[in-house]
């Protein structure tokens, strides 16, 4: 992340600095001992005095060469303290303005935002979450409790909120009260129970989807208030026995993408505000395939049941929810002809 590498480019300029400065002392105390035959702590207290330019007495007597190096070690001590200097104001106060600008410009966009997804957590399922949602365009807000997280991965393409998800104050600070939805990644099942509880009462419309580890949890989750509970070790070991007799199947599933700019795409529409003159229509009067190309394979009555493969006599009606399979294209056209 752009964060990360320009952090650590600080630190290496810092211990670049450091060694200049010390190899500078280390090059004017045996130039004296060379010079001017002169003790080891006589040399180095020497050149302390003479690239601090602190004004004591010399404790040599200089000869014309050691007039010369000493003229020589002033002017490269001055450009190498100047090059520290410099690293070392730019570490603190670039570092410092870089926070504050960062912070200053997520709270300005978090007030703009609206309909957005909150991601709390941000390990391994967090990540490949806000991934998804970045690829499909979608807003989100990332919500970790972890500092060194947040400045390791940092970047102009992620917003992060430092915080606990299990406080209310924090998750109104995401945006809880105007997000569409919100993924709870944590490792501890108490802690996404707890969470999916808090975003159920401050926000009863929001889609919550957390995550779980056993199948006892799932069931306490979905009684807390989460919409969906998905378990990556349980769907990760049902795809990898899946593969064993079919393979192919598995492998044409992945060609069909949920994001939006894939070239086979499945979506679901929303028919809530279906106008007059398409309510009550089947699938064959309205000619989707037709018209557009993009095929419906499922349905979703108002009543939460599942048709799949519609036949044509399907009849369009208000609130219904279409799984469309097409092209970004088709998709596009469809949601036209429907006036979505």
């Amino acid at each position: 992340m752009e964060n990360k590498y320009s952090s650590i480019a600080q630190y290496a300029k810092l211990r670049y600095a450091f060694f200049l400065m010390v190899s500078i002392w280390f090059i004017g105390t045996i130039g004296y001992m060379l010079i001017e035959a002169a003790p080891f702590l006589d040399a180095a207290f020497m050149t302390v005095i003479t690239v601090s330019t602190v004004g004591f007495n010399d404790v040599l007597i200089l000869s014309q060469e050691g007039k010369i190096f000493t003229m020589f070690l002033i002017i490269i001590s001055w450009i190498t303290f100047a090059y520290g200097i410099s690293v070392i104001t730019s570490h603190f106060v670039e570092g410092e303005m870089g926070n504050l600008f960062y912070s200053y410009r997520n709270k300005k966009q978090l007030k703009r935002m609206k309909d957005h997804v909150i991601i709390v957590g941000y390990g391994r399922n967090g990540h490949q979450a806000a991934h998804e949602l970045q690829v499909s365009g979608i807003p989100f807000v990332i919500l970790e409790q972890k500092h060194d997280l947040i400045l390791n991965n940092v970047s102009r393409d992620l917003q992060f909120i430092e915080g606990d998800a299990t406080e209310d104050n924090d998750l109104i600070a995401a945006g809880i009260e105007r997000a569409k939805s919100i993924i709870i990644t944590l490792p501890l099942d108490a802690d996404n129970i707890f969470i999916t509880i808090s975003a159920r009462a401050l926000n009863p419309d929001i889609q919550i989807i957390t995550r779980a580890t056993s199948e006892s949890t799932q069931k306490k989750i979905l009684i807390a208030g989460a919409n969906q509970v998905v378990m990556p070790e349980y769907v990760g070991g049902i795809q990898m026995a899946a593969l064993v007799n079919s393979e192919d199947v598995v492998s044409f599933l992945d060609k069909i993408s949920i994001r939006g700019d894939a070239d086979t795409t499945l979506v679901e529409i929303i028919c809530s505000n279906l106008p007059e003159d398409l309510r009550y229509q089947s699938i064959f009067d309205l000619g989707i395939r037709q018209k557009t190309g993009a095929n419906i394979i499922g349905f979703k009555t108002p009543e939460g049941e599942f048709i799949i493969n519609p036949t044509p006599d399907t009849v369009m009606i208000p609130n219904t929810k279409l799984f469309v399979l097409g092209t970004p294209y088709q998709i596009k056209k469809m949601k036209e002809l429907i006036s979505i």
